[in-house]
């Protein structure tokens, strides 16, 4: 193989990890389970919280109400009542893997100020739980195995985190991986007001 030839493929492996991680690029995600199966998941993450029975304020984000590993429910056109970030993510995701302790300190870090919450995109349920597990995630997360929610916000990459004001409405899209928790926190204080 010639030096060009080689040089070319490292340019197009090394542009495919700047870009991110693509829903092409996972393996085809195992069937959706029904909702009790989701609880019988071994992981830590808690449920999904309660919301409001009040409509999100001018949110793209779908009507669909999805199941959370550990229980209860994510409904995302409703409003939250709390600033809240929302961090998409999936097992197949390198960056993902990199960032999602991150979300885990910030989740700590965020007390009754701030709720923190996953949503696993285009993902089998059995690989986001025993990712979620060996990651140690206890942040509550919903399943979305087939990415409406990345859809409707127009990504095809992950991760993206979403920012929302406790209206309901999108204060932020953050593209791509945050690095570090003080990322996080300068991100809740520009976009939610929320001093960690």
């Amino acid at each position: 193989m010639s030096r060009a030839l080689r040089a070319a493929g490292a340019l197009l492996l090394l542009l495919g990890l700047l870009a991110g991680c693509t829903s092409a690029d996972s393996e085809e995600p195992a069937p959706t389970p029904a909702s009790s199966d989701l609880d019988s998941l071994d992981t830590d993450m808690q449920p999904c919280p309660e919301q409001p029975d009040q409509p999100a304020a001018d949110s793209d984000l779908p009507a669909t109400v999805f199941d959370c590993f550990g229980g209860g429910t994510l409904d995302l056109s409703r409003a939250p009542g709390v600033p809240t970030v929302v961090n998409l993510w999936a097992s197949w995701c390198g960056p993902c893997r990199e960032e999602l302790p991150l979300v885990q300190q910030l989740a700590d870090a965020g007390g009754e100020q701030l709720r923190v919450l996953g949503v696993a995109s285009l993902d089998g349920a059995t690989q986001t739980a025993s990712f979620a597990q060996d990651a140690a995630v206890s942040f509550p997360s919903a399943f979305d195995g087939e990415g409406e929610v990345m859809a409707a916000i127009g990504v095809n990459t992950l991760p993206h985190t979403v920012f929302l004001a406790a209206d309901g409405s999108i204060a932020y899209v953050q593209v791509g991986q945050v690095h570090s928790l003080a990322e996080f926190e300068q991100l809740v204080a520009d976009h939610l007001g929320v001093q960690l």
